[in-house]
């Protein structure tokens, strides 16, 4: 059965009710489960919860070493383009703004991934507004073909594709994949997603599975915070993570957390605000529910909040990122930003702090020869 299906058949108002009313008592039997169940996840994400965040912190630190270790992976996003079809009224990169639309060329890539990889990086996730004339499957191909020489994992944040695409990018060197529902609420999908073919819901969610039959090692997935009510919006986040790792044992998924930063429509205000503490008892909750995902959290988020981070969850951070094509090397193209950037401090700081938290920085942890 498809996530989609599974979505359609809960009653969100039921669900809501039960995050709302979750007791003290519903929440001390969650924290002291060896591995939370469904019937917890409302409890964790409750109101009810947030009286126990440092407990919640500790739990899930210790989740965390015990299955990842005391490493926190670095990696960058790289834009290909700010082109794309879909009105979505949050975005920068909407069809509908008047901003300077860039596609790099295959060369132009390269040229802003050598500066990344002088950096240190060897994650490389690549990043495209939703606009399959800009972005070919033969610009693609020829993009990762040129990259996988130099980096060990090269994962992709692009327009939905289908599994035999998937597939074809596999085989050239892709591993990863990142696509975010944004809002899992069906009703809020569709206020905030107004045109092109971002509108359809299901097939969005359709498009991460189609990643899992292609094979990819890691399955990206997250709510876009701001835009709806966060709990229950974590809630169906988690859901969906334990659907993924059930029909895709083979693939490590990674839930990402970000939250909304300012972008080009300067009159759009976020409906729902998640707050720092809110943020952290998301997150931790999270790794109890899901103790072998990815946790990430990028550089939308202000310096000392990511620093604050470090030991309670995250597995992997975004470092030194740009948001629009050509951000790295290329000063002529230094507008249309997708978001802005909260913490801008050099990946070589980053991984300082991270040492001083006596974690390690990790550049490389995967190489293509694992790959069977």
């Amino acid at each position: 059965m498809r996530f989609a299906d599974l979505v359609s058949a809960l009653d969100l108002g039921v669900i809501r009710k039960r995050i709302a009313s979750s007791s003290e008592a519903d929440v001390l039997r969650a924290l002291a489960a060896g591995r939370p169940t469904e019937d917890d996840l409302a409890a964790l994400f409750s109101p009810a919860a947030a009286a126990h965040v440092e407990r919640l912190a500790q739990l899930s630190k210790a989740v965390t070493e015990r299955r990842f270790g005391k490493v926190i992976q670095l990696y960058a996003p790289l834009y290909l383009s700010n082109a794309c079809v879909n009105h979505c009224t949050y975005c920068g990169f909407a069809a509908n703004l008047d901003i300077p639309r860039v596609t790099l060329t295959p060369e132009d890539v390269l040229r802003e991934a050598d500066l990344l990889h002088e950096e240190g990086f060897r994650h490389i996730l690549l990043v495209s507004g939703e606009d399959p004339r800009a972005v070919t499957m033969p610009y693609l191909l020829e993009v990762v073909a040129g990259l996988r020489a130099k980096f060990a994992s090269i994962a992709i944040e692009i327009q939905p594709l289908k599994v035999a695409d998937y597939r074809r990018l596999a085989e050239c060197g892709v591993d990863g994949l990142a696509l975010y529902q944004e809002v899992y609420e069906p009703a809020g999908y569709a206020r905030y997603h107004l045109a092109g073919p971002k509108r359809r819901y299901g097939s969005r969610l359709d498009a991460i599975e189609a990643g899992g039959e292609a094979g990819f090692r890691s399955l990206g997935i997250g709510s876009l915070l701001g835009l709806s009510d966060w709990r229950l919006e974590a809630y169906l986040v988690a859901l969906h993570g334990r659907y993924l790792t059930q029909r895709f044992w083979q693939s490590r998924i990674s839930v990402s957390f970000p939250r909304l930063q300012g972008c080009a429509h300067e009159d759009f205000q976020p409906e729902a605000q998640v707050t720092d503490p809110e943020f952290v008892q998301m997150l931790c909750a999270m790794r109890l529910l899901l103790p072998d995902a990815e946790l990430v959290v990028s550089t939308r988020e202000p310096a000392s909040l990511r620093d604050n981070l470090i030991g309670l969850g995250v597995t992997r951070m975004s470092a030194g990122s740009r948001t629009n094509p050509g951000g790295y090397g290329l000063p002529e193209w230094h507008e249309g930003e997708q978001f802005d950037i909260g913490d801008q401090r050099p990946p070589a700081i980053i991984a300082r702090v991270i040492a001083e938290k006596g974690y390690e920085a990790v550049w490389k942890d995967f190489d293509r020869s694992f790959i069977p």
